[in-house]
């Protein structure tokens, strides 16, 4: 493990559903993990050949309620080390970390008219639960949970949603689909559910809502699609993507091929590595030996990202920085590559 990880101790676990469980983390160094509701924690593993393997879990405590660091952790058919966790860790384990990351978090200060609706399905809930406890508990704005399974039995927090829509009763506006349930048009989410929703809910007139959507790829596109047809903002849809999946489409080629310079300012440490196509940015940095953030290298988690100050970086591929991260400066170094000159970015 590199000299940038936090090394953090399992203080105990529960079982959420069957194949679920909330892994309470504390750090061995006492110094606590500084997060946002929203993001995740990346863990660093090692295959048998000692090759390295980074994987992320979302955080589903709240920071502002000072809980202790959970992560909630979904067993994947064939999923290595989510089987691991799930089917073996136990109280005392030792994980390493690069510490928490993610842009699926909420604005930095909003005031009571703004409201947020949440969409999720599965094991989605689990950076959307840190969320709605840090909104309820923390303003005075209103929240809308569509959340989608197949059954109660199968429903990550439930009970704990049911006591803060028992809390906040006329904040919290739940919608539970269970596509088990019988009529199957009304317990899955489809474009005509979420049309009868938006229609209760006012969701399409309203520029006054923020989206966050959390499930499978196929779940979020098609919510995403929907949404954008209906005339709401795209810097309004926020998303969080949890299985990387391939692109839809032949991935473009950058309009240049040249090699530049590209100055990295992080943890302050300052150097300069030469980055040419095919090679990104971040790949040309680890060839360096630089232990720069990443977790996914494929352009679809945000844990890369950079800030450009000097210079221009072509994307291969984006698909979580938004409209206002890409006009602050935002760059993904894991797809990106200099055009046009020298480049500077600070992680």
């Amino acid at each position: 493990m590199d000299n940038l990880s936090i090394v953090l101790r399992i203080k105990s676990i529960k079982t959420e559903v069957p194949d679920t469980k909330s892994f309470v983390l504390d750090s061995v160094d006492s110094k606590p993990l500084v997060y946002k509701s929203g993001q995740f924690l990346t863990l660093l593993f090692k295959h048998n050949n000692g090759e390295e393997v980074r994987r992320s879990y979302s955080i589903s405590s709240s920071p502002l309620l000072s809980e202790p660091l959970t992560i909630t952790v979904k067993k994947i058919p064939n999923g290595e080390f989510s089987r691991k966790l799930v089917d073996h860790a136990k109280e005392g384990d030792l994980l390493n970390s690069i510490g928490a990351s993610g842009l699926f978090v909420l604005p930095d200060s909003y005031d009571r008219h703004l409201l947020f609706c949440f969409l999720a399905a599965g094991s989605g809930i689990t950076p959307i639960f840190s969320q709605i406890k840090s909104i309820l508990y923390g303003s005075e704005s209103s929240v809308i949970l569509i959340y989608s399974n197949k059954n109660a039995f199968s429903t990550i927090f439930l009970n704990e949603i049911l006591r803060l829509k028992d809390v906040f009763k006329e904040r919290f506006m739940l919608e539970l689909l269970f596509s088990e349930s019988a009529p199957l048009t009304e317990g899955r989410l489809s474009q005509g559910v979420l049309d009868q929703l938006a229609q209760k809910y006012n969701l399409y007139k309203d520029d006054h809502i923020l989206f966050y959507l959390c499930g499978p790829n196929a779940y979020m596109r098609m919510i995403n699609i929907k949404l954008r047809a209906e005339g709401v903002r795209s810097d309004h849809i926020k998303k969080e993507l949890f299985i990387v999946d391939a692109p839809l489409y032949q991935l473009p080629e950058p309009p240049e091929r040249k090699a530049y310079p590209v100055t990295i300012h992080y943890k302050g440490e300052t150097f300069t590595i030469q980055v040419k196509y095919p090679i990104s940015i971040l790949e040309t940095a680890k060839k360096h030996g630089k232990a720069l953030p990443y977790s996914c290298e494929t352009g679809q988690c945000g844990t890369c990202a950079a800030i450009c100050s000097t210079g221009n970086v072509w994307m291969r591929y984006n698909e979580v920085l938004g409209e206002h991260a890409l006009a602050e400066g935002y760059v993904l170094t894991c797809t990106g590559y200099p055009i046009g000159g020298p480049v500077e970015l600070t992680i």
